[in-house]
């Protein structure tokens, strides 16, 4: 494990301008990381380093949301922030910002950290999203998006919650469904139950 020095440091770069160019990860790799309780990032692993082109050094301190793209709705991270505090774990289609600007698609597995029972901080296990998931998913947070700008966090909400009713799915069923049909949602599950243990 790799640790800050307790000095919890902000995103390299506020003015970084987002670019209309893909990285996409390669389908047998994957992305592990682990924040404290604030969402300051405490482990990043190699393959995380390589993919979002910031140092190891650059993410170890920084805060989770250095990677935030602008093309996110916030109600995906609300929604996440509400389970993972529950000590529950959440899935969800990300796109992510490189320190170039450059993109990257993932699907995110984030659960609680334990340490003697204890919440000490937060896992995030990602692996590629299955290009036909974000065909649609696209669709739906440009949608969100929209409603955040006209209306704000509960606009958007209502949209997502519309949608996934319209859907007669929870947030959870509709996430599988677009991975499962792809790679296979327990496959995913099964291949991260012991990195940390």
């Amino acid at each position: 494990m790799e640790y800050y020095a307790g000095v919890k440091r902000g995103p390299v770069s506020l003015d970084l301008q987002p670019l209309d160019e893909e990285v996409v990860l390669n389908k047998k790799d994957y992305i592990v990381s682990r924040t404290d309780l604030k969402g300051y990032i405490t482990y990043a692993n190699d393959y995380f380093v390589e993919i979002c082109a910031y140092s190891k050094d650059e993410l170890i301190g920084a805060n989770h949301n250095i990677i935030r793209h602008p093309d996110m709705p916030r109600i995906v991270f609300k929604i996440l922030w509400e389970r993972i505090k529950k000590g529950e774990k959440v899935f969800a289609f990300v796109k992510n910002l490189r320190k170039d600007g450059k993109f990257y698609w993932v699907l995110a597995e984030v659960e609680p950290a334990y340490r003697h029972k204890e919440v000490i901080g937060y896992y995030s296990f990602r692996v590629r999203a299955p290009r036909h998931a974000l065909k649609e998913i696209t669709k739906v947070y440009a949608k969100l998006l929209e409603a955040e700008k006209e209306g704000g966090m509960k606009a958007s909400r209502k949209v997502l919650d519309d949608f996934l009713s319209s859907k007669k799915l929870t947030y959870d069923e509709y996430v599988q469904k677009l991975f499962k049909s792809g790679f296979g949602f327990g496959g995913f599950l099964r291949s991260f139950g012991n990195i940390f243990r």
